[in-house]
């Protein structure tokens, strides 16, 4: 596909209120940059339609002007795009947010090639035909745009609405045919308290649910539901999804995140990261290419950051971050430090700092230490940590037989975290 072909998709799939309007993205210093940053999804879907169908780079913001939109519209304002290789100026030309693979923002470079891999690798998975979809995710955010995207190039119907409004018993009605829901861990658990919405997604094919931890009550009570569920796993750097779980294998008791779209190749290092090769791989961070950046191992392929195992049947099982940063409550925490606190106390022979999935904050801080020391005193502890922001300081603290370490001497965080007991469960 060509960039022009999908320009004419996505003006063709604009709903008719948008439809012929041009609705121009906002111009950046530098010849041929443009930024898309529009509240609105119907104005950010024009917007957008609008800067493809031009040749200049194009660059998605947070319109709420948080770190993300500032940073965006920053980087297409200043960095030089020097480096990009003369023959590759066609590509690459999509700058989405993305967290990167070891926390701070960075800008992963897609585009009509990207994009429609990801499509046609969705489309061959589930059979879907005409992929309709209804879209509570920003448009920013790659999980939201390719929710469009899919939409788009197969001929479906794209429909966007507000998640406010979704939570508060607004339940759009749909159109007949084969319908797609995509969201994060929270929202399904806030609509599961709503018999109405819990009817109403039973209608549809499937309900994507990634970007976060599920933890295991959250998962049951959707199968108790009879939701049709698919735990999927991607990131902004492979064009969202590259594994997904049918909702048949979910309701059937499976909890992994599925297998590899047949458009990915998904394997491990020996260290257990897990690897991502295909043709919806991102060009590289902007304004660096794909080979030059500390998390790519060689062209075309991407090291996650992400821990995690592929069972006898192929399927993926994702353990946590590999690159130590927790997100809790939205928020980074470095495990080092809160690690160096702890030790400071005198109370630990040895301590690790992990995310475990929590219904809460996405990851809660948790404290290991090799079970069999002595009681760690808790108003030594706690004084320890009183510099720390409370987001930072651990929310339990777990002794952990077995002590893992690797053949370097060095604690096996992998390891570590397959030992820890699931939420809630009390090891008494």
């Amino acid at each position: 596909m060509e960039r022009l072909e999908l320009a004419r998709l996505l003006r063709a799939s604009l709903p008719a209120e948008v439809k012929g309007v041009g609705i121009p993205p906002q111009a950046a210093p530098g010849a041929g940059r443009v930024v898309v940053e529009e509240r609105d999804p119907l104005r950010f879907m024009g917007a957008l339609a609008s800067a493809v169908e031009g040749t200049g780079r194009v660059f998605l913001a947070d319109p709420h002007r948080g770190r993300a939109g500032r940073s965006a519209t920053d980087l297409a304002a200043s960095q030089d795009d020097a480096r990009a290789d003369p023959s590759q100026a066609q590509l690459g030309w999509l700058m989405i947010p993305s967290g990167g693979t070891g926390g701070g923002l960075k800008l992963a470079r897609h585009d009509h090639e990207t994009l429609s891999a990801a499509v046609d690798g969705f489309s061959r998975f589930f059979g879907a035909g005409p992929v309709n979809s209804l879209g509570i995710l920003p448009l920013h955010h790659v999980s939201g745009l390719m929710a469009w995207m899919r939409s788009a190039l197969t001929g479906g119907e794209y429909k966007p609405w507000d998640w406010k409004r979704l939570e508060e018993g607004g339940l759009p009605e749909l159109a007949a045919g084969r319908w797609f829901l995509s969201m994060v861990p929270t929202q399904l658990q806030r609509l599961l308290a709503s018999a109405s919405a819990v009817g109403w997604m039973r209608g549809f094919s499937a309900v994507f649910v990634g970007g976060g931890p599920v933890w295991p009550e959250l998962a049951s009570a959707a199968a108790d539901a009879r939701l049709p569920v698919s735990l999927s796993y991607g990131t902004t750097e492979t064009a969202a999804m590259v594994a997904a779980l049918r909702p048949e294998d979910f309701l059937a008791g499976e909890r992994s995140s599925g297998e590899a779209l047949p458009h990915a190749s998904i394997d491990l290092t020996p260290d257990g990261v897990v690897r991502v090769a295909g043709p919806s791989l991102f060009r590289g961070y902007y304004p660096d290419w794909l080979g030059g950046d500390a998390d790519c191992s060689e062209p075309r392929r991407f090291l996650t950051g992400d821990l995690g195992t592929i069972d006898g049947r192929g399927r993926l099982h994702i353990l946590g971050r590999g690159d130590l940063v927790i997100i809790t409550g939205g928020r980074k925490a470095d495990p080092l430090e809160i690690e160096r606190a702890l030790l400071a106390t005198g109370e630990f022979s040895d301590v690790v700092v992990v995310g475990v999935p929590d219904p809460e904050w996405g990851e809660a801080v948790v404290a290991c230490y090799p079970a069999g020391q002595k009681q760690p005193d808790a108003a030594r502890v706690a004084r320890g940590l009183a510099d720390l922001p409370a987001f930072k300081r651990p929310r339990r603290f777990e002794p952990v037989p077995d002590w893992p370490r690797n053949p370097q001497g060095k604690v096996d965080r992998r390891a570590l975290l397959g030992r820890l007991p699931a939420p809630g469960v009390n090891r008494d």
